[in-house]
């Protein structure tokens, strides 16, 4: 595994079982030289590397750089659930955003669904996809609103995938009395989001684009009609820059770092899971409906990888296995004992609206990212669609653009405490 088998990424807390279960973790060179090049990318995670691969196929001249290795960010650490549609259910976005633009994010959805599918195969990439998605309820008074959403797919959106589960269906599906009813969507999965990450630059770098890791951008800034990107060897001149950090956006930019918050989650992984069939007999991803999320599902081999505990401040826990480990007890009793083998973080991009966020910053330089822990389709997605607006052609991309994204309050000194005060009270509300 090249030393990558036990790499500690300085961006994120602990190692991932997805590091550790990779065959085969391939390291890229830091960029050492000036370069001038078409397009400049920030940020080597989905959004970056499918843009960098989309360009350098239709022959631009391309450049990114990575400020740790590609998968220490979110696309390499994060859940695995691809969701269907956008973050919000379309019936709760057609209330603000009406019935048409719901309905075109929401097949946008499916078509970035389809890319990824449609990707992985065209380039062989095995992402240990399994089919399947259970969303839960963990309060009573929901069954309503989960009856009306698969209802609601199916009549207005054209989507027959999705079927309500009363309390029976829905505790023998999820293995666990915590849940009092949910929705069954055979339309989707989830897949291992670092081997779909480490297919993905392979196929960057086979198109042509120069892709550096460990370089880390330090400025933007244009000068004689060219936007200068800055690092510690070299600096990269191009016509355009797209900015594609999302939660790692950190001061480098200040409109996205004003629109994009960072929020640490956490995942812990279970030894295999063979003597405890009932959990999650049909291996499908599991999400529910606390704010603070609680998302789960089971590995290729038998692992139960729990995310659930999020933090709204700066600092990581250092007992984040303990942290999940608790709630993998409180949501099923019986694994008391099952040893955790490893447990991680990163950061997740959110917005105020839970939206993406996608705006030109600053003439030629382009921000994409805040997906709110809906990113796995949406982020490669959009970095096809930018790759697309470059060529010149129509791209959906205009769609996210449209959104209101208003900026987190408070300005950059009190953003993260009002946050943290704000999700503080609705992870107490869960609770309630």
């Amino acid at each position: 595994m090249s030393g990558m088998d036990t790499w500690q990424s300085p961006i994120a807390p602990g190692l991932s079982w997805y590091q550790a279960s990779v065959d085969e973790r391939p390291t890229y060179p830091s960029l050492d030289e000036s370069q001038t090049v078409d397009v400049t990318i920030i940020g080597g995670g989905y959004t970056g590397l499918q843009a960098a691969c989309n360009l350098a196929a239709s022959g631009v001249s391309v450049a990114l750089i990575e400020g740790g290795h590609f998968g220490d960010g979110g696309s390499g650490r994060n859940g695995g659930q691809l969701g269907t549609g956008q973050r919000w259910w379309p019936e709760e976005a057609e209330k603000e955003l009406g019935y048409e633009r719901s309905k075109h994010l929401f097949e946008m959805a499916e078509n970035a669904k389809r890319h990824l599918h449609d990707f992985a195969t065209l380039h062989g990439i095995d992402m240990d996809y399994m089919p399947g998605q259970l969303n839960v309820s963990h309060k009573r008074g929901y069954e309503r609103d989960y009856r009306a959403n698969a209802e609601i797919a199916a009549e207005r959106y054209a989507y027959p995938h999705m079927s309500f589960m009363d309390k029976a269906e829905t505790e023998e599906r999820v293995g666990t009395k915590d849940y009092y009813c949910g929705v069954r969507d055979t339309g989707t999965g989830h897949i291992h989001p670092l081997k779909f990450l480490i297919g993905l630059a392979k196929v960057a770098k086979a198109a042509g684009a120069g892709i550096y890791e460990n370089t880390k951008a330090t400025a933007i800034r244009r000068e004689g009609g060219k936007i200068k990107v800055e690092t510690p060897r070299g600096t990269l001149t191009s016509d355009r820059v797209l900015i594609a950090t999302n939660a790692y956006i950190g001061d480098l930019e200040p409109v996205t770092s004003a629109h994009v918050m960072p929020i640490g989650s956490f995942i812990a992984a279970t030894e295999p899971l063979d003597a405890f069939p009932h959990v999650i007999p049909g291996m499908e991803a599991v999400c529910d409906s606390r704010f603070v999320v609680r998302y789960f599902r089971k590995s290729k081999d038998n692992r139960l990888l729990f995310g659930g505990r999020e933090v709204y401040s700066s600092k990581n826990p250092s007992d984040t296995a303990e942290a999940i480990r608790q709630q993998i007890v409180t949501t099923y009793p019986a694994l008391k004992d099952v040893r955790v083998t490893h447990a991680w973080g990163g950061n997740v991009g959110i917005t105020l609206p839970r939206r993406p966020f996608v705006r030109q910053v600053m003439p030629g330089v382009t921000s994409i990212g805040g997906y709110s822990g809906h990113g796995v389709m949406l982020s490669n997605y959009c970095g096809k669609l930018y790759a697309e607006m470059v060529a010149g052609r129509k791209s959906e991309l205009d769609v996210l653009a449209d959104l209101n994204i208003p900026a987190f309050p408070g300005g950059h000194a009190m953003r993260k405490p009002l946050l943290f005060l704000a999700l503080t009270w609705f992870a107490l509300r869960d609770r309630i």
